[in-house]
């Protein structure tokens, strides 16, 4: 499960620098899309490092990370949505797959608390 998560966020960044590249070059895209492209790979890059946590609390700590930039990268995918006349079905490809991410992670992090909290 932890290497097709892996395999998963990784994909969920590539593909959305994919995205990016399909939009015109000006300013506000070009800020929308310099975030959409930190937010997603930091979704995988806090997950590698979670994997590699030193303790269950750290672990958690890193999930949290994941949890928000998951988040964040559903929001400049709505944005995206709204402002841009084309790519809509790839965009909420993209939305789904982040919002999948996102459950995943905020069910792992259920998990990882009532472990933590179970055992103080």
């Amino acid at each position: 499960m932890k290497n097709e998560l892996k395999k998963r966020m990784f994909r969920f960044a590539v593909d959305t620098g994919k995205l990016c590249t399909k939009f015109p070059l000006s300013r506000e895209y070009n800020a929308y899309c310099n975030q959409l492209i930190r937010s997603s790979s930091s979704v995988g890059a806090n997950y590698r490092a979670a994997c590699r946590g030193k303790s269950d609390r750290d672990f958690l700590n890193k999930l949290k990370i994941v949890e928000e930039e998951a988040d964040e990268s559903m929001f400049w995918l709505e944005v995206l949505l709204e402002i841009s006349d084309k790519e809509h079905q790839e965009i909420k490809r993209l939305h789904s797959e982040a919002n999948e991410l996102l459950s995943i992670t905020v069910a792992s992090i259920k998990t990882v608390k009532s472990s933590i909290y179970r055992n103080v």
